[in-house]
């Protein structure tokens, strides 16, 4: 049983699905095992929880937008 985790800033649950659907794909391909036995674990941080180049993830959107 293989597993793969994932540690990311909030995400819709149509995003969450394609990177399910596209990650496993291409981890099963590589290590040539089922695909239905890999299991993926999300976890999920608000934007005010993840820090990038010295500021804030919420921070860095406000000024992008």
């Amino acid at each position: 049983m293989p597993v793969m985790t994932l540690d990311i800033a909030k995400a819709t649950k149509e995003q969450k699905e394609a990177l399910v659907k596209e990650l496993v794909t291409v981890f099963a391909k590589i290590i040539n095992m089922p695909e239905e036995t890999i299991y993926v674990f999300i976890n999920e941080y608000d934007t005010d929880n993840v820090g990038v180049c010295k500021k804030l993830l919420s921070e860095l959107k406000k000024e992008k937008a």
